[in-house]
C-alpha cells in the first residue's frame, strides 16, 4: 500500500481499508481500484472527499468535477462504500478535527431550457448540507452565483430537505462527518439529445470545481482544520501517470521541429549583397532550410493525443493551449514563404496594439544621446568575434554549472545564422559572422544564458517538460525578462532600446501591408537607422513572408515593468517558461505544491547594481526611463 499517485493501482479488486488508512497516516498517496468497479484517489490526507455515483456508461460533467479533486471517490453505489467513507472520515477527524463528504451529481435533464426558448435562460443548481456543512454550502452557493459567465447564469437554491434517494444513499454516513450535496443542470447537453457543447462543459466543470474547493476551504476554516492562504491550495499536489504521458507526447512533437530555425533565412549575407546591388529598391531572395518534418504526420500525432484522463482542469487547460499553439506553428511552417504565412504568424503573436505602437514611436522620437567612446573602438580591444563570444559564454555557463549541476547547455558556432546569438531549447548558437562591441557582451550573455537557458533548466527540474519548452505564448514574457536583465546589468543602451522600438514600428507597418522596401525606407529614412541595421531589421520582419514576433520584446518589457510597479516578485518567473497571462496559474501550482522552488536563479540578481535598479523599477518606470537609469 506504500504507493504514490504515480504508481499503478492494485490489480485485485478488494480495497484494504486498514492499509489505506495506514498509508494516509504516513502522508502518502492512494489510488485504489474498488470491488464495485469504481476507484479511490487521495493524493495526500485532506479534511474532505468528493464523491460521485456513476450513471451507467455515461460520463457526466459531474464525474469530471469530482475526479479533478485531490481527494475523490467514484463508485456505482455510494451506499455500498459507507464503511470506507466512515473509516476515512474518522482518520481525518483524528488528524484535522473535521471531515466533509461532498457528493456531486446532475439533474436528469435541463428542466428550464426547451427547444423553443427565445433566449438562454438561467440554469438550476441545488446545494444541501447536513452535520455542520452549512458554511461550505454558503461558500459554494456564493462562488457559483458570482462566477463570470459567458452563456447561461446559474440560479442557486440552498435546500434543507433531502430527497428519499439521497437519504437512502447517505444513511450509513456517520453523524460526525459533514455532508454536502451539489446538483446542477446538465446545460452542456443539447436539448434534443443529439450531442453536447464541449466548451460549455469545460467551463461548467471548471466553475463547479472551483466552487467546491471554496466550500471545502470554508468548512476547513470554520472547523479549525486548516489555515489556507487560498482555496486552490486544496488542489492536487502530485502528477498522475496520465499527465506525465501526455507531457511526453506533447514534448515529442514540440521537439520534432524548431519553429524559428524553420522560418529564418540562411542567406542573410548574400541577401544583403543582392539588396545593395539592386539599389535598395527590390526585395532580396531569402532562402530557408529544407523541411525536416512531415507537417500532416505531426498534426495527426498532435491531435491523436488524449486529454480525457488528466483529472486536473488547470493542467488540462495548459496542455490544450500548448496543443493549439503547436498546431498554429506547424500551419505557419507549412505556409512559409507564401502570403498566408503572415496571417498564421499574426495568430501566433498577435497584432501591434495602438498603445504599444505609440510607446515605440515615443522611444524613437527621443533625442539621441552621444555614444561613449571605447578604448580600441574598431580594433580587437573594442570588439569581439564569435570565438571570444563563445569563450565568454562558456565561462558564464561554468559558473551556473557550479551552482546547479543540471545546467548543461550545448554551445555551438553556426554558419547558417544571421550575426548574433540565439537559444533554442538547451542549445546556445552563435553565428560565425558575429562581431560586436565588447561592452555589449555582458548584457547579451545575461539575456541568453541568464534568462533563456536558466529558465530552460529550471523548468526541466519541475518534473514536466512543458515548463522547460514553454507554455503557450511564453515568448513575450521571456523576451521581456531577457531585456530587463540587460537593464539590470547596466547594458540597456539607447541604441538597443531604439532597436526594440524599431521592431515594433516595422512590424506594425508590415502587418498593415507595407512591402519590404517600404519598411526598409521607413526604418532607414524616417527613423535614421543605418543601411545595414535597417536591412537586418527588415529581414527579421519579413522572414518566411512576414513574422509578427518582433513586437513581443517591447511588449514583454512593458509587462515586466507593470508587474514590478505593482510590487510583485520576480521569483515565480524563474520556475520555467510561461506567459504573463498564466501567472495566476503558476501561483496556484506553487500553492498546491506541484511546482518546487527553482534549483537556480539568475546570477545577475546578486549584483548590487541590479538590486538598485530593481528598486527603481518597483517605484515605477517606463521602457524609456530605463536608459536614464544607466550607471
Amino acid at each position: 500500500m506504500n504507493r504514490t499517485a504515480d504508481e499503478s493501482p492494485r490489480t485485485d479488486t478488494t480495497p484494504d481499508i486498514d492499509a489505506i488508512i495506514a498509508c494516509l497516516s504516513e502522508g502518502k498517496s492512494v489510488r485504489e481500484k474498488l470491488a464495485s468497479g469504481g476507484h479511490l484517489h487521495i493524493d495526500r490526507p485532506l479534511p474532505f472527499i468528493c464523491v460521485y455515483e456513476t450513471v451507467g456508461d455515461v460520463r457526466q460533467a459531474a464525474h469530471d468535477v469530482v475526479n479533478s479533486n485531490a481527494s475523490y471517490l467514484i463508485t456505482p453505489d455510494i451506499a455500498g462504500e459507507t464503511a470506507l467513507l466512515n473509516a476515512l472520515g474518522r482518520a481525518m477527524i483524528d488528524r484535522y478535527g473535521a471531515f466533509l463528504v461532498i457528493v456531486v451529481s446532475e439533474f436528469e435533464r435541463d428542466r428550464v431550457l426547451t427547444d423553443d426558448s427565445p433566449y438562454l435562460p438561467p440554469f438550476e443548481v441545488e446545494v444541501r448540507a447536513a452535520n455542520g456543512g452549512d458554511a461550505a454550502m454558503a461558500a459554494i452557493a456564493d462562488a457559483i452565483e458570482n462566477v463570470s459567465v459567458k452563456y447561461r447564469s446559474p440560479v442557486v437554491s440552498k435546500i434543507n430537505e433531502w430527497s428519499v434517494e439521497e437519504r437512502t444513499a447517505l444513511s450509513g454516513i456517520d453523524d460526525s462527518l459533514g455532508i454536502l450535496a451539489v446538483r446542477f443542470a446538465p446545460i452542456y447537453r443539447q436539448s434534443d439529445g443529439s450531442g453536447a457543447y464541449p466548451e460549455l462543459r469545460e467551463r461548467l466543470v471548471a466553475n463547479i470545481f472551483d466552487a467546491i474547493l471554496r466550500g471545502a476551504a470554508a468548512y476547513a476554516k470554520t472547523r479549525g482544520a486548516l489555515d489556507l492562504a487560498t482555496h486552490r491550495s486544496l488542489g492536487r499536489r502530485t502528477f498522475i501517470d496520465a499527465v506525465r504521458k501526455l507531457d511526453m507526447q506533447i514534448d515529442k512533437i514540440s521537439s520534432a521541429f524548431d519553429f524559428l530555425m524553420a522560418v529564418t533565412p540562411i542567406n542573410a549575407d548574400a541577401a544583403w549583397d543582392e539588396f545593395k546591388a539592386g539599389g535598395h529598391e527590390k526585395a532580396p531572395t531569402l532562402l530557408y532550410r529544407p523541411m525536416s518534418i512531415e507537417i500532416d504526420a505531426e498534426k495527426r500525432a498532435l491531435f491523436s493525443i488524449g486529454f480525457g484522463n488528466l483529472e486536473d482542469p488547470v493542467l488540462y487547460q495548459i496542455y490544450r493551449e500548448k496543443q493549439q499553439e503547436l498546431d498554429l506553428q506547424l500551419t505557419a511552417i507549412d505556409l512559409r514563404d507564401t502570403p498566408r504565412f503572415k496571417e498564421a504568424s499574426s495568430l501566433l503573436y498577435g497584432v501591434v496594439e495602438p498603445s504599444l505602437l505609440q510607446r515605440a514611436k515615443d522611444i524613437l522620437d527621443l533625442p539621441k544621446k552621444p555614444v561613449a567612446s571605447t578604448k580600441g573602438e574598431g580594433g580587437p580591444e573594442g570588439h569581439v568575434d564569435c570565438f571570444e563570444l563563445r569563450d565568454a559564454a562558456s565561462q558564464m555557463v561554468a559558473e551556473y554549472r557550479r551552482e546547479y549541476d543540471g545546467f548543461a547547455p550545448e554551445i555551438a558556432i553556426r554558419d547558417d545564422l544571421p550575426a548574433g546569438m540565439m537559444v533554442s531549447g538547451h542549445r546556445l548558437m552563435i553565428s560565425r559572422s558575429t562581431r560586436m562591441s565588447r561592452q555589449r557582451v555582458p548584457a547579451l550573455l545575461n539575456h541568453e544564458i541568464g534568462v533563456h537557458l536558466m529558465t530552460y533548466f529550471a523548468g526541466d527540474a519541475q518534473g514536466l517538460r512543458i515548463f522547460r519548452t514553454g507554455l503557450a505564448g511564453y515568448e513575450g514574457l521571456q523576451e521581456g525578462l531577457a531585456v530587463f536583465a540587460e537593464y539590470l546589468v547596466g547594458g540597456l543602451t539607447q541604441g538597443r532600446l531604439r532597436l526594440l522600438a524599431a521592431r515594433v514600428v516595422g512590424c506594425a507597418a508590415m502587418l498593415n501591408g507595407a512591402d519590404f522596401t517600404e519598411t526598409y525606407r521607413l526604418l532607414s529614412v524616417t527613423y535614421g537607422f543605418s543601411d545595414s541595421a535597417a536591412f537586418n531589421l527588415t529581414v527579421r520582419l519579413f522572414r518566411s513572408g512576414g513574422l509578427a514576433k518582433d513586437a513581443i520584446y517591447l511588449r514583454g518589457l512593458g509587462e515586466i515593468l507593470d508587474h514590478m510597479a505593482q510590487g510583485k516578485s520576480l521569483d515565480p518567473y524563474w520556475l520555467g517558461k510561461f506567459a504573463s497571462s498564466q501567472f495566476p496559474v503558476i501561483e496556484e501550482l506553487i500553492s498546491r505544491g506541484l511546482l518546487e522552488p527553482p534549483p537556480i536563479r539568475p546570477s545577475f540578481l546578486n549584483d548590487p547594481g541590479a538590486q538598485r535598479r530593481l528598486a527603481a523599477a518597483r517605484a515605477g518606470l517606463t521602457p524609456a526611463d530605463l536608459i536614464t537609469e544607466q550607471d
